[in-house]
């Protein structure tokens, strides 16, 4: 039986953060990168947790370093609309459903009126195109565009929108579709977090931070997209990404002993920070991956 999608949108990383996945805990690592406070003399206790969503990067928490690090927004790095029509078959219009699905959310995020309504508009079109009806993307997309931007409530509405989806296109045997979909919008988010908040002469702990947990999303992705190996499509862009995850298995995520609490209600995980063994050199490739592997996507 194939998985849902909400397994992934919502739950991307069910036991990802038990030491069998590679989330250690040890009591003395000299990483890297850390994303805990440098000061010692407060109690654990006493420091804020940080929550991390199992899931994709949402443009909800790009949007939250940008604010942080005084990033402006960058129309230009997102996938433009004028190739919406150029997109003919149906694997190009699955993956850049997702694409322009992100790229709205970016926009969201950022408050641009009539841009974020040309990509409602055009992600409209991209589900015309692919036979899905109207308004299980509309509907959300709405629902979205005139309600805040908190994470629960982008995440719940795009969870129910892809799970209809997903039912639609398994009744019409066209499931890998839905596959395609999730996998362009990992990559745009992916895409955007590494072109404009990662600075390879000024790296960011919280930004090394977010891009190196996606290991995991990464993993339950790959495992996700074998449902539909009946698809050569499919086959293709997976063993692009198990070449990309060469990139993230090449390091490790350790947290402080005690310091890491799961809450599987909000599927979310907290802690003051995490302790990190990857390089500069390890990140550099693994946003030049991502970044030909976008070009690729989105090239008609």
């Amino acid at each position: 039986m194939k998985r849902p999608l909400h397994f992934l949108i919502i739950l991307l990383l069910p036991f990802a953060i038990s030491c069998r996945q590679g989330v250690k805990e040890k009591d003395s690592f000299v990483p890297v990168f850390s994303t805990y406070n440098p000061d010692s003399t407060q109690r654990n206790d006493q420091i804020p947790k940080n929550e991390i969503y199992y899931g994709i990067l949402t443009p909800v928490e790009i949007c939250t370093i940008f604010n942080r690090l005084g990033i402006s927004h960058n129309n230009d790095i997102l996938n433009p609309i004028s190739n919406r029509d150029q997109y003919l078959s149906s694997s190009k219009a699955s993956i850049n459903t997702g694409v322009y699905g992100v790229d709205f959310g970016y926009l969201k995020v950022f408050g641009i009126g009539q841009v974020m309504i040309d990509y409602m508009v055009t992600i409209r079109e991209m589900s015309i195109k692919l036979g899905i009806p109207d308004n299980f993307l509309m509907e959300p997309i709405r629902r979205v565009e005139t309600d805040t931007s908190e994470p629960d409530t982008i995440l719940f509405l795009m969870n129910d929108a892809y799970n209809r989806i997903e039912s639609h296109l398994r009744q019409e045997g066209r499931e890998s579709t839905a596959g395609l979909i999730v996998m362009g919008g990992w990559v745009e988010a992916m895409f955007i977090a590494t072109q404009l908040a990662y600075n390879p002469d000024k790296p960011d702990p919280e930004v090394i931070q977010k891009i190196a947990q996606q290991k995991y999303t990464l993993t339950t992705l790959l495992s996700f997209l074998k449902n539909y190996y009946d698809d050569p499509v499919v086959v293709y862009y997976s063993k692009k990404l198990k070449y990309l995850k060469n990139y993230f298995d090449s390091f490790e995520i350790y947290f402080k002993k005690g310091d890491l609490e799961i809450d599987t209600a909000k599927q979310v995980f907290r802690s003051t920070g995490s302790n990190m063994n990857v390089t500069l050199e390890t990140l550099n490739k693994i946003r030049d991956y991502i970044s030909k592997l976008r070009t690729e996507m989105v090239t008609p």
